[in-house]
């Protein structure tokens, strides 16, 4: 016996119960894209006010809020290499309300450099987009008889051990990219840590140390106003507010390049955050990122804007992490930061 076709009228309501089913056993599927977000947004930011990762975590916070329809706030978690922050956010849930502005030191170099770390960032977050990179500026004191890498290199080589160099704490960028730079070219300085970057510039002026590496952020006002003297910027091209300092490329010797970016930002939530938040909290991130208003706010501060997808933000510190593991196996500096 021959079964009847299905009615042209049931055809529409077949659908409706599908849908209406789907909903009701899969309601965080079907909700997950079309209700997030449906209330505030926490941003959480492993350091102090007022320092370069909060600066741009509260620019964006700001876009973001209104790229997303809904209020983003920053909560500032500092202290312990940023394991505050991190473990408050691996203690939240993946529903993508709170999410975490984590810089290269905690996503790739504390990873390579460490061995006992109490996390694994590729198993305890999930890597969103990335924020920003930014280049870094190498500074001395203006009492030190040379005035470019070159002159450092030789400087150092016929004084070994004579010069010392600040950092913002050890694991900092600052530190790890100085350990990097001596390891590189073969000359010996002693590390200072503060707790800071703003420090470093301090300690600079004060006469307590003649070399840094910090965010250009912080170093501007002191560079413009004559107080200390650049060396070189990490990037790959000349800074608008530094025109006349030169790239580390421009140095010519191989394997500076290395050194870039001196650090960079990442959006991150808690592990097992769903896809469909995942991409469009991407697609808010390079929305951000493409506003010309981005664009000249970050490089007036010598960042850059990030553009990524899900999976390039995760290769890209992957690579990272593999570079300082090198650097790690054949320096064999390793860090013991605490947890």
């Amino acid at each position: 016996m021959r079964r009847k076709p299905i009615a042209p009228v049931m055809k529409p309501l077949l659908a409706t119960i599908v849908c209406l089913f789907t909903i009701v056993i899969c309601p965080s599927w079907a909700h997950a894209d079309n209700s997030y977000p449906s209330r505030p947004i926490r941003l959480l930011v492993g350091f102090n006010a007022a320092g370069a990762t909060d600066t741009i975590a509260r620019y964006y916070a700001s876009k973001l809020g209104d790229v997303l329809r809904t209020s983003v706030y920053v909560d500032n978690r500092p202290g312990a290499y940023q394991m505050i922050a991190i473990r408050t956010l691996k203690a939240s849930a993946a529903d993508g309300y709170t999410l975490f502005l984590i810089t290269g030191s905690a996503a790739s170099q504390y990873p390579a450099l460490q061995k006992d770390l109490p996390y694994d960032p590729h198993k305890d977050f999930s890597f969103v987009g990335l924020v920003g990179e930014a280049p870094g500026v190498i500074v001395a004191s203006r009492s030190l008889p040379f005035s470019d890498l070159d002159g450092l290199v030789k400087y150092c080589k016929a004084h070994p051990g004579l010069l010392n160099f600040g950092s913002s704490g050890i694991g900092s960028a600052s530190h790890i990219q100085m350990e990097y730079l001596s390891a590189l070219v073969g000359i010996r300085v002693t590390h200072i840590p503060f707790k800071a970057d703003a420090e470093i510039i301090t300690a600079l002026l004060s006469g307590s140390v003649q070399l840094g590496m910090t965010p250009i952020q912080g170093a501007l006002p002191a560079i413009q106003g004559g107080m200390v003297r650049a060396l070189a910027v990490t990037g790959k091209k000349r800074i608008g507010s530094l025109p006349n300092v030169p790239t580390l490329a421009e140095a010519r010797i191989p394997g500076l390049e290395n050194l870039d970016p001196y650090t960079y930002y990442v959006l991150a939530g808690p592990q097992g955050l769903p896809p469909e938040i995942i991409q469009k909290l991407n697609d808010a991130i390079n929305a951000v990122s493409r506003m010309p208003e981005t664009v000249a706010y970050m490089h007036k501060l010598g960042f850059e804007p990030g553009l990524s997808t899900p999976r390039s933000v995760q290769n890209y510190i992957s690579q990272d992490t593999r570079k300082w593991t090198d650097f790690r196996m054949a320096t064999h500096f390793e860090l013991h930061i605490g947890h």
